[in-house]
């Protein structure tokens, strides 16, 4: 019997898997893929990600790497007016490749800690010693069974379902993601572009000097944005004939040096935040953490930030009941579970809720007094308080 299994080799699960290990717990990953998953290809992250980063040993690895941004610009491509936004010295997000961040965590675990290509087709639980051990059933009919059980299986998480929690909801937005590739190099400087248009949003911003990640937000139905998926050419060409036609050149020449291989387009979706500031996250021996517990739309980059506090939170509260133990997991450990979930229920649901504000204002659509409020007054007065978000200390392990 394992004494933790975790669902899913992502940030959380891999996070989660880091912070076990360090309070002198192992853990196996279960991944359904049969590699480390690169979805995405970059992801911004904040002082608070990195603040857990640190607290899991692996952030130096990584700051060695990459660079902090140094400002974003907006530029509203109906008037052509720009807007700049400095960043703090003390609190510069840095983009990286999201492969990186997964290497760098998976570096820290034993290589028998990740299983890949394992397939979950029921959940269960069982009574044992009079205590309550979870059983997994994959669908190669392997059978596993586990003390406690911590779904990190993203935003459709069937560990979530066994908790009872509804579906994420559909924002009303989809997104494509992509990274460019100029071989020769692409002279920009670490600087976020932004572009706003009428129900539109995009951007770009270096990740080193030949690689550059970008985005594009719309609102569509999820019935015609689906027609995209699975069709790298398809979204490119759409994006540049249809969505982003009248954006600048520099935007769409990005969009035009795209790796096929890395575009992606996927429904913006979230939990709603009652469902998290009041939902069962946890029961008995088993919970969620990640895209699994909160997820959120990408609008203040938090999605992979509140993952790596997540693991952080966690391996506390378990190493905590480890270490009253004496270096055994307890048979009940509902209780460092719950007090976990109490800990980040209330984190996660403000973030949840700033960044679909942050969303719906910054798309605009075609309502005048939105847009107003996104030239006039958001990106002065809003954004900065919504951004401070990243001002937090999910503490240290121990």
């Amino acid at each position: 019997m394992e004494d933790v299994i975790i669902v899913g080799a992502g940030i959380a699960g891999l996070g989660v898997a880091v912070a076990l290990k360090r309070v002198g717990v192992k853990a196996l990953v279960l991944e359904r893929a049969d590699e480390l998953r690169t979805t995405g290809a970059a992801l911004t992250l904040s002082q608070n990600a990195w603040r857990a980063l640190d607290a899991l040993g692996v952030s130096q690895k990584l700051t060695s790497v990459y660079a902090p941004l140094e400002r974003i610009y907006v530029t509203n491509v109906s008037t052509g007016a720009i807007q700049m936004i400095p960043l703090m010295t003390s609190n510069r997000p840095i983009t990286l490749h999201r492969k990186a961040l997964l290497k760098a965590l998976a570096e820290e675990l034993p290589t028998d800690s990740i299983r890949f290509n394992c397939k979950i087709t029921a959940i269960e639980t069982q009574e044992h010693e009079g205590s309550s051990i979870v059983v997994v059933h994959l669908e190669d009919e392997t059978v596993i069974k586990a003390k406690v059980l911590i779904g990190c299986d993203g935003v459709h998480s069937m560990v979530a379902r066994c908790l009872g929690l509804a579906e994420p909801t559909y924002s009303g937005r989809s997104a494509v993601r992509g990274l460019a590739v100029y071989p020769q190099g692409h002279g920009l400087k670490k600087e976020v572009q932004q572009f706003v248009g009428d129900g539109k949003r995009a951007g770009f911003v270096p990740i080193s000097d030949k690689e550059i990640y970008w985005f594009l937000t719309y609102s569509v139905s999820p019935q015609e944005g689906t027609k995209l998926r699975g069709d790298p050419e398809a979204i490119q060409r759409e994006v540049l004939e249809n969505y982003a036609k009248d954006f600048p050149e520099p935007y769409l020449d990005v969009v035009k040096h795209v790796d096929l291989s890395t575009i992606s387009w996927a429904p913006l979706v979230l939990r709603k935040p009652w469902s998290v500031a009041f939902g069962k996250l946890s029961k008995l021996n088993i919970t969620v953490a990640g895209d699994a517990m909160h997820p959120t739309t990408p609008d203040l980059a938090q999605g992979g930030c509140l993952a790596l506090e997540d693991a952080v939170v966690l391996g506390r509260h378990v190493g905590a009941y480890v270490a009253r133990n004496e270096g055994a997991v307890p048979r009940d450990i509902a209780k460092a579970l719950s007090d976990y979930v109490e800990e980040r229920r209330w984190r996660a649901t403000w973030v949840i809720a700033g960044s679909f504000l942050s969303g719906w204002i910054q798309n605009g659509g075609s309502m005048w007094g939105l847009k107003f409020i996104r030239d006039a007054i958001f990106y002065t007065f809003i954004f900065p308080k919504l951004v401070n978000v990243a001002n937090y200390d999910c503490g240290k392990l121990a």
